[in-house]
């Protein structure tokens, strides 16, 4: 049985500009950005950042640790560590909620992308007028 197409809703195209950005219904993401696009605009804040550059170190000092002694312990300690400071950027600096809740895989990834790129240089700590990626 085929599925009955709704000719009466309008398409996006019809009630948007091609200046004004397309929003998906069910989130707060631009259709039309890249997820690291809006994950950056989410993190603007550099107190914030500096949280998320300490909580992803915490992370990896707990990865490395766990492999080094064969314990998982270290691990659940630095991702515990990193969504602390993470989350603590959020709710008392950022004052917006985190893009792990809608957005887990896409955020972790995110938020990697985001350590690496404080450590080139493309993203600052300082201010994010300095920022070299969009």
């Amino acid at each position: 049985m085929k599925p009955e197409i709704d000719n009466k809703s309008p398409r996006t195209s019809d009630v948007t500009s091609k200046n004004t950005p397309v929003y998906n219904i069910i989130t707060t993401k631009p259709a039309n950005k890249s997820f690291y696009s809006f994950y950056l605009e989410e993190h603007q804040n550099v107190i914030s950042r500096r949280l998320h550059f300490a909580g992803s170190s915490f992370g990896l000092i707990g990865l490395a640790t766990a492999l080094k002694t064969g314990k998982v312990s270290p691990v659940f300690k630095g991702i515990a560590a990193g969504y602390a400071c993470a989350w603590l950027g959020h709710f008392f600096f950022e004052k917006n909620k985190p893009a792990t809740f809608k957005y887990p895989v896409q955020s972790f990834v995110s938020d990697f992308r985001m350590y690496v790129d404080i450590l080139r240089g493309n993203v600052s700590l300082k201010d994010p007028k300095f920022d070299k990626v969009s």
